[in-house]
């Protein structure tokens, strides 16, 4: 594992923990029920299999010699730009790519089949971020690798966009409510808890909106932008995949192939 998956690992875990901490703890019996249980459980796996699946990813690339390596940055006029700035532009141009990869997983049936693993967690937090079948993890690193290579990006930048993608996944996943001023200021640029759990209504025509992952820019360009309201009480998940057999693991892995 390179010294930048264990740097990104070490984050996510420190991240994920403080965060797991600050949502609310809510009155529950000594002992948490069998389906809450299972359902961390299989999220646990899940998030387990996918960091797995990104390294061995990795080395599948660099075995073949297609894994990002330069520093160039192909685009007009990079040259005379300072280092931090084509950092900058390739933490943008990524992360639109990966609005891209969502928005077609919720547009295309088949990968919407796959896709279906990550919203049918009927109560969305930190531990629902990586909660996804292993083929959509496979989407999801085939359009930030294509578009490093395209790029001409090192890994060290492409290790600083997956950082920062992660750790903001975990945070819009979050059951966490931030001050109201500071979630609208936030939201102006950067993709806030409010808005990404409108993502995760039941509801599709607000589970079609807000697919942006680190930068809010990408709903507002393309109108699939939903501001969250004040107040507002959303029923999370999806309907028809409540059961406790879709929620194990082995019932998520095989969701895609089912009805």
């Amino acid at each position: 594992m390179t010294a930048e998956r264990v740097a990104i690992l070490v984050l996510l875990s420190v991240n994920g923990l403080c965060l797991w901490l600050l949502e609310p703890r809510v009155s529950a019996p000594a002992s948490p029920s069998p389906e809450g249980k299972r359902r961390l459980g299989a999220n646990v796996v899940l998030t387990v299999l996918l960091l797995a699946l990104n390294v061995a990813f990795d080395r599948v690339a660099a075995m073949a010699g297609i894994g990002p390596r330069g520093d160039a940055l192909a685009l007009p006029g990079a040259s005379v730009l300072p280092g931090w700035t084509k950092v900058l532009a390739i933490v943008v141009v990524l992360d639109g790519l990966g609005y891209l990869a969502h928005l077609l997983l919720h547009k295309l049936p088949p990968a919407w089949r796959f896709h279906r693993v990550h919203h049918s967690d009927p109560r969305v937090d930190v531990t629902t971020a990586f909660r996804q079948h292993p083929f959509e993890t496979l989407w999801r690193y085939s359009f930030t690798w294509v578009g490093a290579v395209a790029l001409g990006a090192s890994s060290r930048s492409v290790a600083v966009y997956l950082a920062l993608s992660a750790l903001n996944a975990q945070l819009e996943h979050a059951d966490v409510t931030l001050p109201r001023r500071l979630e609208g200021v936030l939201r102006l640029v950067f993709t806030t808890p409010a808005m990404h759990r409108v993502h995760h209504s039941r509801a599709q025509v607000e589970t079609d909106t807000n697919y942006s992952n680190i930068f809010s820019v990408w709903d507002r360009l393309f109108g699939t932008y939903r501001a969250p309201r004040t107040g507002e009480r959303l029923s999370l998940g999806l309907d028809g995949y409540d059961s406790v057999g879709q929620q194990r693991t082995a019932g998520l892995l095989a969701l895609p192939f089912g009805r």
